[in-house]
């Protein structure tokens, strides 16, 4: 008996909760038939134990209710998204920093932020492209306030790139010459937004960047 029901009770909890809930009626009709015909066959000098039946019933009872619950909760992320997507159309047109080691050129235009001078004195930028070679590289020298690199998308022998995704990374020296972490973002202008497999992301260009990595909205149209 309780094999058999810990056995339907893990099917239950398989797969989707569409299809879980599916499995978990059909189970429990056929626990309750079971139930009714051992009852009604049992031993009278050996009745089956009632807080047995009592737990397996329960069990029965919680998976319903976890599956009721993730449902819920995927009802309310699916609003939450949609709202998202909402929220990400009064981004279209402006432009946003993000922090990421992705460089959008667009219209022949890229940007990179740069911290205020602190333990790094000076920041060396190299800009790959999707083959990894490197197409263009600036060390600047960090002021009291922070600051911005704009890249014209030319190579270092003056060719310029189509627009597209670019790799940037940044390392920031100190008055010594030693490596420190130098924190930096870049920004783009926002060119539409997505929502797949159930995530929203904002596009800027050829880069999708999701918002998590949103780090200033401050840009104008």
């Amino acid at each position: 008996m309780s094999g058999s029901v810990t056995s339907a009770l893990a099917a239950s909890n398989a797969g989707g909760n569409r299809s879980s809930g599916t499995r978990l009626a059909g189970d429990l009709d056929t626990f309750l038939k079971l139930l009714t015909t051992q009852l009604q066959n049992q031993d009278p000098t050996s009745p089956m134990d009632a807080d047995q039946l009592t737990q397996q019933l329960v069990q029965f009872s919680t998976v319903e209710q976890q599956i009721n619950t993730n449902n819920t909760l995927q009802q309310l992320l699916a609003l939450q998204q949609s709202s998202q997507l909402g929220e990400a159309a009064a981004l279209v047109g402006r432009r946003v920093a993000v922090e990421t080691d992705r460089l959008p050129l667009q219209s022949g235009q890229a940007q990179v932020n740069l911290p205020a001078a602190g333990t790094a004195r000076t920041a060396r930028i190299e800009v790959r492209d999707a083959n990894n070679i490197l197409v263009r590289a600036s060390d600047v020298t960090l002021g009291a306030n922070a600051s911005q690199w704009n890249w014209d998308g030319k190579t270092t022998n003056g060719t310029q790139k189509p627009d597209g995704t670019y790799r940037v990374t940044v390392s920031g020296r100190d008055s010594n010459g030693a490596a420190v972490p130098l924190s930096f973002s870049v920004t783009g202008q926002v060119t539409g937004a997505v929502r797949d497999a159930g995530v929203v992301t904002l596009r800027m260009g050829g880069l999708n960047v999701g918002y998590d990595m949103l780090r200033d909205l401050g840009g104008a149209r």
